[in-house]
């Protein structure tokens, strides 16, 4: 029940202690004077840690174990598809003919890495109904503004100048911000009572001055717009473009398209999708495909496939082989991205599409979609399912009746899930619906730990009833390395520096 505090390394610090180093480096021993003019020196040495190699590493493994990771148990964080990341395709990014080349490479000498992006944009477009894609934006709210971007160079392009863009209340919380840095204002549209888009209430808003809207489908509740098709028309008819957000692809991979939807723009989280790791397993990647009227608006370069002719047989050193090279769309809104850096995501996301081919593809989104409508099931009769029928890929469930009888909220059930030893699901989201708990277990959770999430929920729902329980609930988490943080205290007095110079301070003051 403890939470022992892991000490800082400047707290373990002491005066001497280094890690190993090479007794000489065969560097010529100039002066400072010589390397580094005087009005740059410092003139006192820079506060660090003294640490030996040893403490060191352990501390860095400490830490390590008191991290939650998709590696050591499920993590149903609803709308953010944290799959299992599988080590065949970190094994693939990890080959030296990937990794070993630099960015600035031309592109005589980076043929194979052009095959690749040319091969996974084929593979991306046949998975969502679009003509071409650019892997530019950096991750996907990156791709959300390129989208918007595109779409506003399409409208200026026909000299035809709009100035909204139409967001249903259940989108995700980056869609407003990145219209408003598009340069666009935000017109919400409310959901229906099924929890779909109003389509009386879109209408209503519908004019001439709408560039587009931003949907994703299925949409932030989980559930299918099976009205997409009417959406699509409504919309194109006053000349706006559909803009789909990609953050829910997982459940439709192999079923049915955007691009058959009716979408004109798709962003794609490869995180969320295709496996690629989130955050700490390197920059993130946010694909951007168009249809055909999009295509000459694309960010560029992008790597292409070179005509055949002499061109080609020139690129390809008179090898016949397949020549790709670069090239920049003739309408292009420029660069979003200085280089391909993130290209070793890329690299996983083809992987991931190789390994399971388009048979496998629908496969995993017919076992999410299953996953999440077991829980939706099982869990009915314990916790408020505000639209209780069959959903996609999440279940959006809530907790006010707990909140009401019992004084138990969400972020309660939340907290206590971390003691048994699940991540907690999404709290708070869709704002929607009140005491929202969204879960997503994804496909790779098998039904054993299904079975063992349900528990731990209904364990905690039959626990409210009694003073203890509730009393936990309040609490919790207790058995944490970090205990329950008041997030809102949290986010007005922020602390974004350690202060090195007071720890290193202190430590000569104890010597003393």
């Amino acid at each position: 029940m403890g939470r022992a505090e892991e000490p800082t390394l400047f707290e373990l610090s002491e005066p001497g202690r280094h890690s190993w180093q090479l007794r000489t480096t065969g560097v010529p021993a100039w002066s400072a004077d010589e390397l580094v003019p005087d009005a740059h020196r410092r003139r006192e040495p820079v506060p660090l840690a003294e640490v030996s190699e040893r403490d060191l590493v352990a501390h860095f493994t400490r830490l390590s174990h008191r991290q939650f990771s998709v590696d050591l148990g499920a993590y149903p964080l609803g709308s953010c598809t944290m799959k299992y990341n599988p080590k065949v395709c970190d094994t693939v990014a990890s080959l030296p003919g990937l990794t070993d080349v630099h960015p600035a490479a031309p592109a005589r000498m980076s043929q194979g890495w052009l095959s690749l992006l040319v091969e996974l944009e084929e593979a991306l477009c046949a998975v969502t109904g679009m003509a071409a894609a650019t892997f530019q934006p950096a991750a996907g709210a990156a791709g959300e503004l390129t989208g918007l971007l595109l779409m506003r160079a399409y409208h200026d392009a026909r000299d035809d100048r709009r100035r909204r863009v139409i967001i249903p209340d259940s989108a995700h919380g980056t869609n407003p911000a990145s219209v408003r840095i598009a340069g666009y204002e935000v017109t919400t549209v409310p959901s229906d009572g099924r929890g779909c888009v109003d389509m009386a209430a879109l209408r209503s808003v519908l004019d001439r001055d709408v560039a587009g809207i931003m949907l994703t489908n299925p949409n932030t509740l989980g559930l299918f717009e099976d009205g997409i098709e009417e959406i699509a028309a409504a919309v194109h008819g006053v000349g706006g473009l559909l803009y789909y957000d990609g953050a829910n692809l997982n459940a439709i991979l192999g079923v049915v398209r955007p691009g058959d939807m009716g979408f004109d723009i798709v962003h794609l989280n490869l995180h969320k999708t295709f496996a690629t790791p989130h955050g700490g397993g390197g920059p993130g990647a946010g694909p951007v495909a168009v249809a055909e009227h999009l295509v000459d608006f694309l960010p560029g370069p992008r790597p292409v496939r070179l005509v055949h002719g002499a061109q080609e047989r020139a690129a390809s050193n008179g090898t016949g082989a397949t020549a790709y090279g670069w090239a920049m769309p003739p309408r292009s809104i420029g660069r979003v991205h200085s280089w391909h850096g993130n290209a070793l995501v890329l690299a996983r996301a083809l992987a991931y599409i190789r390994v399971h081919g388009g048979d496998g593809l629908r496969r995993v989104s017919e076992r999410a979609v299953l996953n999440a409508n077991w829980l939706r099931v099982r869990l009915s009769s314990v916790y408020d399912v505000p639209f209780d029928r069959p959903c996609m890929h999440e279940v959006v469930l809530a907790a006010f009746t707990l909140r009401r009888r019992y004084g138990v909220r969400a972020l309660d059930v939340a907290k206590r899930l971390l003691e048994e030893g699940f991540h907690a699901p999404t709290v708070y989201f869709p704002l929607v619906v009140d005491e929202a708990l969204m879960v997503e277990p994804t496909e790779t959770e098998s039904l054993q730990t299904l079975e063992a999430l349900a528990d731990a929920f209904e364990r905690i729902a039959a626990e409210a009833s009694e003073p203890a329980g509730v009393e936990a609930a309040h609490a919790a988490p207790r058995t944490t390395p970090v205990g329950r943080v008041d997030e809102a205290r949290a986010a007005r007095m922020l602390v974004p520096t350690f202060d090195a110079r007071a720890h290193v301070g202190m430590q000569g003051d104890r010597e003393q």
